[in-house]
């Protein structure tokens, strides 16, 4: 056993061993699948914290040799598959973390040395028996173990991508690691798998990629392996019931990652949860901001203030909740390369900042958690205007809750006149105006726009979840270059509150609209006690 060959099972009995456990096991029949098969070769990326450190530790737990790891996986999900036992401790485990040695190297030069020392270093000392034609060539030695034992290897790579993330602007190292990995790895009978995690997909040099032996399973594209990295919402809803706490506010706020499953027999979508505060948060038994703390706020800053057109204005619309539809092929992979703003979209995807639905190929905030990043960002950018309407809207919300109908006229003005990026071209740049004005309101409710009920569709539904069950529902209509009554009367003539059949308790019904002609907005605002015998048309 050495230090980056056959290390053991100790990280994955650590994960056995902590309070909260989610069996991903499954994905070592995903990898089973492809050993010594042309697909050997994967990369999965994923934002820090979603779990792509315990996944390599989990398979070099399992494929180790040197100890026998059955009683750590015999009652988990992997034990059921048909390829458990073929391949149980049957290898030879390369694990490696790059931060490592690129942390204790002055330049990539030396940290591909570091690198090759310290492998051959282990693998000379594991093989006594074996006389090598090159102690200086780590190729050679694998090559000369290989021909020995006729066992392939099984190499894990975490934290692959981080000389690009440290080393954004250095082509020249780029090129050389890459180069360095392929001349390691492709068409080597020594490889049975070659497993690398990290942040950004595999970067592109020109028409191709240097690493082009790789199935990449990405945050844009997750292939069959989207289940595996994060929690699913059915294990979430499990989580919750064992400790207690409240499912609908977990999702409200660390729920919105969209990855889209293509199968013969259709999309599949799985909405996934950051695992890192989902565990916090019922570990300490209080919702709040866990995975922000990881990184600071600044790290988005830089990309939300670049100088790209139309890119602040997309920010500001999937901060009201929208989506915004973007083309991630143009994107390259890196850091620092952008030519329009959806290069920098598509890159906030892969950080974690963004979610993207492959079915729509559109982009939103995911939760509220990330959501708030964006706040903490934009107050120390020059966005003052938007700032300071999120800002206002803890106002404009309880302006609602009274029914000041006046007062929230006024604060949609002052939104509108302030986030001059919102021209008013139709009935959307409305909703998406009310919607950010409307901002704080999400601390309280599930916020659902054009929500199917009755006779059409509410423009906007503010639903109290269950743990603010003391606030009012709301059911707004929007009108354009129209009367603010009538919008009231629509919510009534179509039954728009159909959609809260299942809530009881006060309910407020708003109707808003805009005048071209005078630029201003109106309000009407109505209070009912909605029960199953209520009259709206009353």
């Amino acid at each position: 056993m050495g230090s980056y060959l056959n290390s053991g099972n100790k990280g994955f009995r650590e994960s056995l061993n902590s309070a909260i456990y989610v069996d991903k096991t499954g994905f070592i029949a995903r990898m089973n699948a492809v050993l010594d098969t042309q697909q050997k070769f994967v990369c999965v990326s994923r934002p820090r914290r979603f779990g792509k450190s315990v996944a390599a530790n989990m398979l070099a737990a399992y494929y180790n040799q040197d100890e026998d790891s059955a009683k750590l996986f015999e009652d988990l999900e992997i034990s059921q598959s048909e390829s458990y036992r073929k391949h149980l401790n049957k290898y030879d485990v390369i694990k490696i973390n790059m931060q490592d040695f690129l942390s204790m190297a002055g330049n990539v030069d030396e940290m591909l040395s570091m690198l090759c020392k310290y492998l051959i270093f282990d693998l000379t000392d594991y093989f006594t028996e074996i006389r090598f034609r090159d102690n200086n060539n780590l190729i050679q030695v694998m090559k000369d173990v290989f021909a020995r034992t006729k066992r392939p290897f099984i190499i894990l790579i975490d934290e692959w991508d981080c000389l690009f993330r440290e080393y954004q602007q250095d082509g020249d190292a780029q090129k050389k690691y890459l180069d360095f990995l392929r001349a390691w790895l492709k068409d080597k009978e020594y490889v049975a798998l070659a497993y690398m995690t990290g942040i950004l997909p595999i970067k592109k040099y020109g028409s191709h990629s240097a690493l082009n032996m790789f199935t990449e399973y990405s945050m844009t594209d997750p292939g069959n392996l989207a289940e595996y990295f994060g929690f699913t919402e059915e294990e979430v809803k499990a989580l919750c019931a064992k400790y207690e706490m409240s499912f609908e506010e977990m999702k409200a706020w660390y729920d919105g990652y969209r990855l889209v499953t293509h199968t013969k027999d259709g999309d599949i979508c799985y909405y996934m949860y950051n695992p890192k505060s989902v565990v916090e948060a019922l570990m300490r038994h209080k919702f709040g901001t866990y995975w922000n703390r990881t990184e600071t706020y600044e790290a988005l800053k830089i990309y939300i203030q670049m100088d790209m057109d139309g890119l602040k204005d997309a920010v500001v619309r999937m901060l009201a909740r929208e989506e915004i539809r973007i083309n991630t092929g143009t994107f390259e992979n890196d850091m620092t390369t952008f030519a329009a703003k959806d290069d920098v979209l598509t890159l906030l995807v892969h950080l974690g900042y963004l979610t993207f639905d492959g079915t729509r190929e559109t982009v939103a905030i995911p939760n509220k958690e990330v959501s708030q990043e964006y706040v903490n960002a934009i107050s120390t950018m020059d966005w003052q205007e938007v700032i300071h309407s999120v800002e206002a809207s803890r106002k404009l919300l309880t302006s609602l809750w009274e029914m000041d109908s006046q007062a929230v006229a006024e604060g949609i003005d002052r939104a509108h006149r302030e986030i001059s990026i919102l021209e008013y071209n139709d009935e959307n740049s409305l909703s998406c105006t009310v919607n950010l004005a409307f901002y704080f309101a999400r601390e309280y409710y599930t916020i659902i726009r054009e929500l199917p009920s009755g006779k059409g569709f509410a423009d906007i539904c503010l639903i109290p979840r269950k743990l603010h069950m003391d606030k009012p529902a709301a059911v707004i209509e929007l009108k354009w270059d129209k009367d603010a009554a009538g919008a009231i009367a629509q919510i009534k003539d179509k039954n728009y509150v159909d959609a809260l059949r299942d809530y009881e308790g006060n309910l407020i019904l708003a109707g808003i609209s805009y005048d071209k002609k005078t630029k201003a907005h109106t309000c009407v605002i109505e209070k009912v006690q909605k029960t199953d015998t209520i009259d709206l048309n009353s």
